[in-house]
C-alpha cells in the first residue's frame, strides 16, 4: 500500500470520501505527533501502513490521500505526554478509532492489550504500556454515503398520535420463525416485511431502538455479554453484530435499508442514544479512542485529574461543557437525521448532558444549542430525565421541546393496581398528563412519555407475576437490579397452575394496558408485552444475549395481542384520549358540560375531600368529546365521542352508578371490560342513572350514545 500524501482539510472531522480519494481529520489539541494508520489483510493479522500528518490547522490534524476507496479500514496512533496526574494519557502503541468513523470492522471486545498502563506494575495506571493493541482492536471503516432513498424522509408524525414501542434490534426478530434465519437478530430482520407487517397492524407509529451505535461488548464471563448496548465506543457508527453481512460498511446500507422500510409503512424511527459516557471506563478502564486522542478535553475529570466524575456509574462522563465535545454530539445527531434519516433520539441519564459544573442546569449549553439548531430541533427529543449523580432526577424539569420518560407515571400506576397505598389524586394527574410536572413552562401533555414498563426493570408479565427480581443468571448473586418494583404476584411467586391467580394476571395485564393507552400523554409499550413476554423474573438483563431476553414468537399469548391492538385503535381512532392541550374541567361554551369530571361510585361528582384518602381504590371519569380544546392540523375543529371510563383497583367487585345529569349524555354503550378474557368485549347499553357491576381489579370505558344511534 503505497500512497502519496496531500494536506487535505480540517473540515469536515472523519474519513470523507470524495469520489477520488479520502480527506481524513482528527481533533486531537494536546497531541504532539498524529498518526494515520491504514490496514490491509485480516483485522487479526493486518498489515499496517503509517502515515505521519504534517498538517494541523488549530487543534485539527489531517490530510488526504488519492486513490482510497470506501472500504479501506484505518486507525489512528497519537502521542503526546503520558500524564494520567495532568489528565493525559497518550500512548501510541494503542491503536485508536476515528471517533467520527461512521463504521466500524467488527464486534469490539475488551483485551488487555488495550489498556494504557502495564497490567501489574505496582504503579497501575501512572505506568505506560507498551503492547501494541492494533491486534485486538477493530478498524475504522471509510464508506460510501450514496444511498437510493427514492424519496423517503422523516415522517414527522406528531407526538400526540405517537404510539412508541420499546425494540431491541436482535432481540425483537431472532426467534422470529417469519424471518428468514439468515435476517433474525439483525437491521434487516426488523426490516423485514414480516416484522413491519406486525408493527403495523399492532398500531405502532414508532420503534425506539435500544442503542445501536457501536459499544464495546465488556462482559465475556460465564457465556453472558453486553446484550442492551448502553456502552458506546462509535458515535456515528451502527453496531457491526446487527448487520446480516459481513461486508465492509454493510450496517450502514442495511441500517438504512430498516429505516427506509419502517417509513414506507408510517412507521418512525427513533434512536436510543448514549452521550453522557463512553465504553473506556474510569481510569483503569482501556484507551480505544478518546482516551488515547485527548483525555483532558474529552472527559470530566475531577480537582485530581487522574480520575474520571462518574455521574453515570460507568466509570467516566464525557465532558458536554467543552466545544469540541458538544460539536461531536451534535454532528452525530445530525448525521443520524440528514443521513440515515431517523426521526428522533431518547436521550440516556439525560441529567449527565445538562450538568454544567456540577448541578443539573436546565440552561446548560447543551440545550442552547439543541434549540437554535434548525436541524435538531426539529424531531423527536425524548429524555430519560435522570442520572446517578446527586441530584440527577429531575423529572418534569426538562425545557420546553422536549418530552420526558415519565418515571412518576410508571410508579404511580403501578402502585394504584398493586393496592398500594396512594391517593386517587396523583393517580388522576398521571392520568391527565401531569400537569404538575409539565404545565407550568408552557408544555403540553405530549411532554410526558407514559410507560409501565421498560427495558430495565420487569416485562409486563414479570410485573404481575414476581414480587422479588431474580436475576440469579447474571452472576451477581442476585445483588444487580431494583429491588423495589412496585410489583406484585397476584398470589404466587412465578408459574403456578392456579387458575385463579392466572387469571388475575391476565386481568391485570389488560387494566396496565388499558390504563396506558387510554392516559393523555404519549404510551410507549415494551416490545413483547403485548404477547406476554417473560424473563423468568429477571429485571436486569442487561448481559443476556439469549433466550431470557429475545422475544419468544412461539410462546405468544393471541388473546393479550388482540386486546393491545384494540385499545391501541381506540386510542388512534378517538382524538379525545391523546388531547395536545390540557384539559380546563371548566364547562364547554354553549354546551354547559366540562371538557373533564370525576365520579364517585354512587354517581356523585368527586367531592375535595375524596381526592387525598390514600384508602380509596376506585373512581370513574367523563371525556367529553366536545372539549378537546384543540385544533385539527388544518384550523378544523376536532369532535369526537364522549367516554365514561370506571377503574376499580379494589379486590371486590363494585357498583358504579352512571352518571345522573343527563347533560353527561342519556345512553351509554360499553366498549371495554378488562374482566373480559374473550376477544369481544360484549357491547351492552345502559341509560343515566343506572347501576352497572364492575368485577374487582378491572377497567369498564363506555361509549356515549348519542339521539341518532339506537340502543343495541
Amino acid at each position: 500500500m503505497k500512497y502519496p500524501i496531500y494536506p487535505g482539510k480540517p473540515y469536515p472531522l472523519g474519513a470523507t470520501w470524495d469520489g477520488e480519494g479520502v480527506n481524513f481529520s482528527l481533533y486531537a489539541e494536546n497531541a504532539v505527533k498524529v498518526q494515520l494508520c491504514l490496514f490491509d489483510g485480516d483485522d487479526t493479522d493486518a498489515r499496517e501502513e503509517r502515515f505521519t500528518l504534517t498538517e494541523r490547522t488549530h487543534q485539527v490534524w489531517h490530510c488526504y490521500i488519492p486513490g482510497l476507496r470506501p472500504g479501506q479500514r484505518y486507525g489512528y496512533r497519537v502521542d503526546g505526554p503520558y500524564e494520567p496526574t495532568a489528565g493525559h494519557r497518550y500512548n501510541a502503541h494503542k491503536l485508536l478509532l476515528d471517533p467520527y468513523a461512521k463504521a466500524i470492522s467488527g464486534i469490539v471486545y475488551t483485551h488487555e492489550a488495550q489498556l494504557g498502563y502495564e497490567v501489574g506494575h505496582p504503579d497501575g495506571d501512572l505506568s505506560l504500556s507498551n503492547v501494541d493493541s492494533a491486534p485486538y482492536v477493530p478498524k475504522s471503516i471509510v464508506v460510501d454515503p450514496a444511498f437510493d432513498w427514492e424519496g423517503d424522509k422523516q415522517l414527522n408524525i406528531p407526538f400526540h398520535k405517537t404510539i412508541f414501542y420499546e425494540a431491541h434490534v436482535k432481540g425483537f426478530t431472532m426467534l422470529n420463525p417469519e424471518v428468514p434465519e439468515p435476517l433474525r437478530g439483525t437491521y434487516a430482520g426488523l426490516g423485514h416485511p414480516a416484522t413491519v407487517d406486525y408493527l403495523k397492524k399492532l398500531g405502532i407509529t414508532a420503534i425506539e431502538l435500544m442503542p445501536v451505535h457501536q459499544f464495546v461488548n465488556d462482559r465475556q464471563s460465564e457465556g453472558l455479554s453486553n446484550y442492551w448496548g448502553y456502552n458506546s465506543i462509535g458515535f456515528f457508527a451502527p453496531e457491526a453484530r446487527y448487520a446480516s453481512s459481513g461486508t465492509m460498511g454493510q450496517q450502514v446500507q442495511e441500517f438504512k435499508s430498516m429505516v427506509k422500510a419502517l417509513h414506507a409503512a408510517g412507521i418512525e424511527v427513533i434512536m436510543d442514544v448514549v452521550y453522557n459516557h463512553t465504553a473506556e471506563g474510569n481510569h483503569l478502564g482501556p484507551t480505544l479512542c478518546f482516551k488515547g486522542i485527548d483525555n483532558a478535553n474529552y472527559y470530566r475529570l475531577t480537582e485530581d485529574p487522574r480520575y474520571y466524575m462518574d455521574y453515570t456509574g460507568t466509570g467516566n462522563t464525557l465532558n458536554a461543557n467543552l466545544p469540541i465535545v458538544l460539536r461531536l454530539i451534535m454532528d452525530s445527531l445530525r448525521y443520524w437525521i440528514t443521513e440515515m434519516h431517523v426521526d428522533g433520539f431518547r436521550f440516556d441519564l439525560a441529567a449527565t448532558l445538562a450538568r454544567e459544573l456540577h448541578e443539573v442546569d436546565r440552561l446548560s449549553a447543551f440545550f442552547d444549542i439543541i434549540h437554535q439548531d434548525p436541524v435538531i430541533s426539529q424531531v423527536k427529543l425524548i429524555a430519560e430525565p435522570w442520572d446517578l449523580g446527586e441530584g440527577g432526577y429531575q423529572v418534569g424539569n426538562f425545557p420546553p421541546g422536549w418530552a420526558e420518560w415519565n418515571g412518576k407515571y410508571r410508579d404511580c400506576v403501578r402502585d394504584y393496581w398493586r393496592g398500594a397505598e396512594s391517593t386517587l389524586s396523583e393517580f388522576a394527574e398521571r392520568f391527565t398528563g401531569s400537569s404538575d410536572l409539565y404545565q407550568d413552562d408552557y408544555r403540553r401533555p405530549t411532554a410526558s412519555i407514559n410507560f409501565v414498563t421498560a427495558h430495565d426493570g420487569f416485562t409486563l408479565h414479570d410485573l404481575v407475576s414476581y414480587n422479588e427480581k431474580h436475576n440469579e443468571a447474571n452472576g451477581e448473586d442476585n445483588q444487580d437490579g431494583e429491588s423495589h418494583n412496585r410489583s406484585w404476584n397476584c398470589g404466587a411467586e412465578g408459574p403456578t397452575d392456579d387458575a385463579e391467580v392466572n387469571a388475575l394476571r391476565a386481568r391485570q395485564k389488560r387494566n396496565f394496558i388499558a390504563t396506558l393507552m387510554l392516559s393523555q400523554g404519549v404510551p410507549m409499550l415494551l416490545a413483547g408485552d403485548e404477547i406476554g413476554r417473560t424473563q423468568g423474573g429477571n429485571n436486569n438483563a442487561y448481559c443476556q444475549d439469549n433466550e431470557i431476553s429475545w422475544v419468544h414468537w412461539d410462546q405468544l399469548d393471541e388473546t393479550l395481542l388482540r386486546f393491545t391492538r384494540k385499545l391501541i385503535a381506540l386510542r388512534r381512532k378517538h382524538p379525545v384520549f391523546c388531547r395536545r392541550k390540557w384539559f380546563t374541567g371548566q364547562p364547554i361554551k354553549g354546551l354547559g358540560v366540562e371538557d373533564i369530571a370525576w365520579f364517585l361510585p354512587d354517581g356523585r361528582e368527586m367531592p375535595d375531600e375524596n381526592w387525598d384518602h390514600d384508602f380509596a381504590r376506585s373512581l370513574a371519569v367523563f371525556l367529553s368529546g366536545h372539549g378537546i380544546h384543540s385544533l385539527g392540523e388544518k384550523g378544523e375543529r376536532i369532535i369526537d365521542d364522549s367516554f365514561y371510563l370506571i377503574f376499580n383497583a379494589h379486590h371486590e367487585p363494585l357498583e358504579f352508578v352512571l352518571p345522573k345529569d343527563r347533560k353527561y349524555g342519556n345512553v351509554w354503550e360499553k366498549v371495554i371490560d378488562t374482566n373480559d378474557d374473550g376477544d369481544e368485549t360484549v357491547q351492552e347499553s345502559h341509560t343515566a342513572g343506572e347501576a352497572v357491576q364492575i368485577a374487582g381489579r378491572a377497567i369498564q370505558v363506555y361509549r356515549q350514545l348519542n339521539s341518532t344511534q339506537s340502543r343495541s
